[in-house]
């Protein structure tokens, strides 16, 4: 009995404690929200009135706001596809094939993360400008392609590490192929981390400001530049 009462309690604690800690995380977003409903010009919390004219202002007519959140809503969604395919098939060749030079790949494929972000969008710039691509959603979803795909490699390595490759061997012993297991087995599996993979490519992707800045145009311009 007395065991049972130490594991509820430690149940009860953990779930407070990470309760509080989330509450915590979650704090900044809430009062930027509740920020926003503010008349006050400059920001100030708690609001000393309140107010929708900011939100009419952001979807008045001839407002730019509303084209530049769908680009950089399509932009972000583009980026968490070729980010998906990128990761999902980097780290399936980093852990689970004998794959030469793995540390160096491995390297490569998180070189993006060391660099200075203003590099990486300058080099995208020389690359994209004599293409006559520069103000294009795909260019720029490719851009930010090269700041995502480095996280969700990490995210899908982890999760592929995770998963019991006996449970893969089991499926080729009994005849299936790597497709099969691949979407039988693995791909289930690593859903999780798929997901979250997909999420933190997607709020890279729509956060980001130097590589939209570089190859956006007069008439495509993001959120992030926008602001």
């Amino acid at each position: 009995m007395m065991e049972l009462r130490k594991t509820l309690t430690g149940k009860i604690a953990l779930t407070a404690v990470a309760t509080v800690i989330l509450l915590f995380l979650a704090l900044p977003i809430v009062v930027i929200l509740v920020t926003s409903f503010s008349n006050n010009a400059f920001t100030a919390f708690p609001p000393e009135a309140w107010t929708l004219n900011w939100y009419k202002a952001l979807f008045a007519d001839g407002s730019k706001w509303p084209a530049a959140l769908s680009l950089s809503a399509l932009v972000a969604a583009l980026s968490t596809v070729f980010s998906l395919i990128i990761g999902v098939t980097a780290a399936t060749a980093l852990v689970r094939s004998e794959l030469p030079l793995r540390s160096a790949v491995f390297a490569l494929v998180l070189g993006p993360l060391l660099i200075p972000q203003i590099v990486t969008a300058l080099g995208l710039f020389l690359l994209f400008e004599p293409a006559a691509m520069l103000g294009s959603p795909i260019a720029i979803a490719l851009g930010h392609t090269v700041l995502a795909s480095p996280i969700a490699v990490l995210i899908l390595i982890a999760t592929l590490r995770g998963i019991d490759e006996r449970l893969e061997d089991a499926a080729a012993s009994m005849g299936a192929g790597r497709l099969t297991i691949a979407r039988r087995i693995t791909f289930p599996l690593a859903a999780p981390g798929m997901i979250a993979a997909a999420i933190f490519s997607f709020i890279t992707s729509f956060d980001e400001f130097y590589i939209s800045q570089f190859l956006s145009s007069v008439d495509t311009v993001t959120l992030p530049v926008q602001v």
